[in-house]
């Protein structure tokens, strides 16, 4: 989840909320990748849900974090509730998941050493406190109850909202997390065609990267649990947006969408105030209930942007979400996946090329069925593995011709960190095949192998 925005003037014209957006427009060479993951953290001996609080919890990690590497701490009131570090961010997710959202950078080779390092950062302070961390699409056996809400004012405002709305929206605040990759545009065109491949294709990385096939003790029939949770969240904000895919979508548009997504919040003097259900529109006239007669700003708004969460988020840059958290080389697999697929354009054109004629019924009937089948699934006469051999196919031709080298000059490219997900292709199984091979196989049923066997 995002931390508060800062630094934006009052809103004095329509205008400045799409030109907030298109501020986000940047030449080819100032391109950066910024790759987000969320992992849960759990006691080594009993195996529950790390507290907010106490010897072995989410605050003795952050303030070992904090005292041992280096990070600045984010304080709400007096609780520790973030990091930040040369651009970097670590922040907490709803039920305790540790984020990390990584700095700005130029290669896949560098946003790989970012992930690995803070891995390794993780582990030297969770290992001292008896704490482990594993990543997975959805918590495998922990239920609700288990899973203590972080005390920050955005979650505690959410948390009510959510069961009015929705069936499974407190169930994606604590027991979810994910793996995202946030890239640039050049120019409103290219952020249009960037849009349109990222949500026909998000179902392909829900399914490459599906990892949730276990909640509440027991396999729940779907390769990726996260991202059917996700689709009875709430509709106002959720989805794979048709109105991406219309003529004449821009920036415009976005801001349009935004505007009849109702609020959550606003943000003042260090406090979240409860705009739940609110209209921006109505803020815009200095007749928010939440604060009669203040006018937003711009700040404002950039909050309101992130109270969005659909398959692929527009802010100053477009994040992709359509992917379950998992293991050490998928973290960095996922913005192989997408750098690959559109910082080249003539990837960008074949990706395009290879989504252009479906429609809004075919694009949605893929979201259900990769998180129900993975790479067995079928829409039509479509098969999602032969989908995602192309797609990974095209981002190994983006990422070739891309041709950004690591270490020193000695590895050419960025396409060994697709490595991973050919392996899927070559195989047929993504890790929720292979959750489910090891629980009916090897485990015997037990679950709580899970955790030994895939901890970082």
């Amino acid at each position: 989840m995002s931390i508060p925005q800062s630094g934006g003037g009052p809103i004095e014209r329509h205008e400045q909320l799409a030109e907030y957006l298109a501020e986000g427009c940047k030449p080819r060479a100032d391109w950066r990748i910024g790759t987000e993951h969320e992992k849960f953290g759990y006691c080594k001996d009993t195996l529950k849900p790390l507290p907010y609080e106490g010897g072995r919890s989410i605050k003795a990690v952050l303030e070992g974090l904090r005292d041992r590497y280096g990070w600045a701490p984010v304080l709400e009131g007096d609780n520790i509730i973030g990091l930040e570090k040369g651009g970097a961010n670590v922040s907490l997710e709803p039920g305790g998941q540790l984020e990390l959202s990584g700095a700005p950078l130029l290669s896949i080779h560098e946003t790989c050493d970012e992930v690995n390092s803070h891995l390794k950062d993780v582990h030297s302070v969770a290992d001292e406190i008896g704490v482990r961390f594993i990543g997975l699409g959805a918590a495998p056996i922990w239920t609700h109850e288990q899973m203590p809400l972080m005390p920050k004012g955005r979650y505690k405002l959410m948390n009510d909202y959510m069961g009015k709305v929705g069936t499974h929206g407190t169930q994606m605040m604590r027991r979810t997390c994910t793996v995202q990759v946030n890239l640039d545009f050049g120019s409103e065109a290219d952020m249009v065609q960037k849009m349109r491949v990222a949500i026909a294709l998000q179902p392909v990385a829900t399914a490459l990267f599906a990892n949730s096939p276990f909640f509440e003790g027991k396999p729940n029939g779907h390769k990726s649990w996260r991202s059917r949770i996700w689709r009875d969240l709430d509709a106002s904000r959720t989805g794979m947006l048709p109105f991406v895919f219309e003529d004449g979508f821009g920036f415009e548009a976005w801001v349009e969408y935004m505007l009849d997504v109702p609020m959550y919040f606003v943000y003042r003097d260090g406090k979240y105030i409860d705009a739940l259900g609110q209209s921006f529109r109505d803020f815009l006239k200095g007749q928010l209930p939440a604060l009669p007669g203040e006018m937003p700003t711009l700040s404002d708004w950039a909050d309101h942007l992130t109270t969005t969460f659909p398959e692929a988020r527009l802010k100053q840059f477009i994040e992709m979400r359509g992917a379950d958290g998992g293991p050490w080389r998928r973290l960095c697999a996922l913005p192989a996946f997408w750098v690959g697929l559109t910082y080249d354009q003539g990837a960008l054109d074949a990706a395009w090329d290879l989504v252009k004629g479906w429609d809004a019924q075919t694009r949605e009937e893929l979201r259900v069925a990769a998180s129900v089948d993975g790479l067995q699934a079928r829409v039509g006469g479509i098969s999602m593995h032969e989908l995602a051999r192309e797609a990974v196919s095209i981002a190994q031709g983006g990422l070739k011709a891309r041709a950004m080298p690591g270490a020193g000059g000695l590895i050419p490219d960025e396409t060994h960190f697709l490595n991973a997900l050919q392996e899927s292709i070559d195989s047929g199984k993504v890790p929720a095949d292979e959750l489910l091979d090891h629980y009916h196989g090897d485990w015997g049923g037990d679950l709580s192998r899970i955790y030994k066997d895939y901890s970082y």
